[in-house]
């Protein structure tokens, strides 16, 4: 998994299908992340395999 704080209510967007648009994390179980895209409702993404890109700052920082 890449080192994104990825959890329950951030916003994601997908690199690979930027017409789904912005996206909100509903569950992580391991590398797969069910997200509500605005444009194609729920999917499930393998982030091992299709990374997301986290949007917003860094909660970290």
């Amino acid at each position: 998994m890449t080192d994104l704080f990825i959890e329950p209510g951030v916003l994601v967007r997908h690199p690979g299908q930027p017409d789904w648009g912005l996206g909100q994390v509903q569950t992580v179980v391991g590398k797969k992340v069910t997200v509500n895209f605005e444009h194609v409702g729920k999917q499930t993404i393998d982030v091992a395999q299709a990374p997301l890109a986290y949007v917003g700052p860094d909660p970290r920082e």
